[in-house]
């Protein structure tokens, strides 16, 4: 088939994710119907056609990225980093409210509602790789270390989490796991630890105190607290799930046979999780968790086989990220997790968390698609020793 040629990288990682967007066409389809009746009249077809155009464009992203060599994103993150501190100050300042959230997550541009974060999330991925190399002199001392590897870092997480703290959270985790990967003192660590503490702790003070700072404390005490007392009357969503994951059983009532969709507010982006157990059953919910882990896998052999210290942390922070997402809405559904807000990459309906999740994975195929030869001999070599 001449079709295949045109597609570069791990063809792994493309079944994947063709995988994962066929799960969510069905799902988004099917899910959307709380949606549908609130604001559609009860016409899940349009939330249909808008998921496809979503993953229409994220799969164009994935394909666009996956062709163009990957050191060629080491400078060009620089660029791309401004660029998502300009469209985050862009949203605090005068942002879209979505179905009554925070306005300054979202702004609209030629017609599409997008999130800073995520662009921010990607772009500061690959910048702290980049830096980690750039700067790798310098990583003994965190006086000369600080504004390039932890300022990038501590600025995003700070902008991003008076409006989301579950996205800053995450920004933090990982971005730790590649300065600890990327070789950076042990020192230098637990002070970018103590400096988030602080922060988060003068964040609360001055937001108990000042109100108007921040709309989301009193959502963040509710959630832990509705996650903490079963009788809590914030647990709607989460006792509606609970019982989607108990009506799925084994193999599920069957492809649009979810009743919680119903009573789900999202139930086809935070909450879709549910809704997959629900009607495809434990069996369901595992494959799910296998496609995720398979990603995983690929990522770190991409990594392992890599010899370029820029590729090795970019690939892995972009596919932790991916990952961690992953499991974190998971966790939620089967309630592990108080509420985050957090998607489930390529699966939840959405159309920056789609674009983004595929421009992380089609920079993952860039660097694949420049070990590819070393991968297709390895994988021979595999195949004569098991023949």
């Amino acid at each position: 088939m001449k079709w295949v040629n045109y597609i570069k990288g791990d063809k792994y990682i493309w079944a994947i994710a063709i995988l994962l967007s066929l799960v969510s066409i069905v799902l988004v389809y099917s899910s959307s119907s709380h949606l549908a009746f609130a604001y559609k009249q009860g016409n899940t077809f349009s939330f249909l056609v808008k998921h496809l155009i979503h993953l229409g464009i994220g799969f164009f992203i994935m394909w666009a990225l996956s062709r163009v060599p990957f050191k060629y994103f080491y400078n060009s993150s620089i660029i791309i980093f401004g660029l998502a501190l300009v469209l985050i100050c862009w949203a605090i300042s005068g942002g879209e409210t979505i179905g009554g959230a925070n306005a300054s997550r979202w702004i609209r541009i030629a017609g599409f509602t997008f999130q800073p974060s995520e662009l921010a999330k990607l772009a500061l991925f690959v910048l702290l790789a980049r830096n980690l190399v750039h700067f790798r002199d310098k990583l003994h001392s965190f006086k000369q270390s600080f504004f390039p590897i932890l300022g990038p870092v501590i600025l995003i997480c700070a902008l991003i989490l008076p409006s989301n703290f579950s996205t800053a959270a995450i920004i933090f985790m990982i971005s730790f796991l590649i300065m600890f990967i990327g070789r950076y003192s042990l020192k230098s660590l637990g002070a970018m630890v103590g400096i988030g503490v602080v922060f988060l702790s003068l964040f609360y003070l001055m937001v108990t105190t000042y109100p108007n700072i921040s709309n989301r404390v009193d959502t963040w005490k509710a959630r832990i607290e509705s996650f903490t007392d079963e009788n809590s009357e914030g647990n709607y969503q989460v006792n509606h799930a609970k019982t989607a994951i108990a009506r799925g059983g084994v193999w599920g009532q069957g492809p649009g046979k979810s009743v919680q969709k119903y009573f789900l507010p999202q139930s086809s982006s935070d909450f879709i999780y549910a809704v997959i157990v629900e009607e495809y059953g434990r069996v369901g919910g595992l494959f799910v968790i296998i496609l995720y882990l398979m990603l995983l896998f690929r990522v770190l052999r991409i990594a392992s086989k890599s010899d370029d210290d820029f590729a090795i942390l970019m690939a892995i922070g972009l596919g932790f990220s991916i990952i961690s997402q992953a499991f974190i809405n998971m966790a939620v559904a089967v309630n592990l997790l108080p509420v985050t807000g957090q998607t489930l990459p390529l699966i939840s309906a959405g159309g920056s968390s789609v674009w983004m999740t595929c421009a992380a994975i089609g920079l993952i195929l860039s660097i694949s698609n420049s070990i590819q030869p070393q991968l297709e001999n390895l994988a021979n070599d595999e195949e004569a020793i098991l023949n």
